[in-house]
């Protein structure tokens, strides 16, 4: 089976082409060696991958037919990575939570209705639609400038 096939059919990546791309990227490879897509992959093999800067050891246990549930992964692959790697992955997902929380930046539904509330913004108001009319009152200004 192909390597971009396997990271995929084990669900390590969410489609085969960002497989691909990621094994172009040199960030795959099979014991200490880069690989091509076109790999095969035989049961025994010990894939390094590295994503989400975290670096992936995992050993193939079994060759899936097609992808297969999450749950069944651990029959196919052994995870090998370094305990250390999960800690690291653990620290950055707190940092991200700590500087943006969730519901920040960008403002939902909820909040622009509260905003245009509290300013006094009435929704019904519409912008024209009759271009002309909207238009015109420029040429009058223009005019008397």
């Amino acid at each position: 089976m192909r390597i971009d096939k396997f990271l995929w059919c084990i669900r390590f990546y969410k489609t085969r082409s960002v497989a691909t791309d990621e094994i172009k990227k040199n960030r795959v490879s099979i014991g200490e060696n880069s690989v091509k897509s076109s790999k095969e992959v035989k049961i025994g093999d010990v894939i390094k991958i590295r994503k989400n800067q975290i670096d992936y050891k995992v050993k193939v246990l079994q060759l899936p037919k097609s992808r297969v549930g999450a749950k069944l992964v651990p029959e196919y692959v052994a995870d090998f990575t370094d305990p250390q790697q999960y800690e690291i992955l653990k620290i950055r997902r707190s940092e991200q939570q700590f500087y943006r929380n969730k519901g920040e930046g960008r403002p939902t539904k909820k909040d622009r209705r509260d905003i245009d509330e509290y300013v006094g913004a009435d929704p019904s108001e519409k912008i024209a639609t009759n271009w002309e009319d909207f238009f015109s009152g420029l040429e009058e200004e223009v005019e008397e400038s």
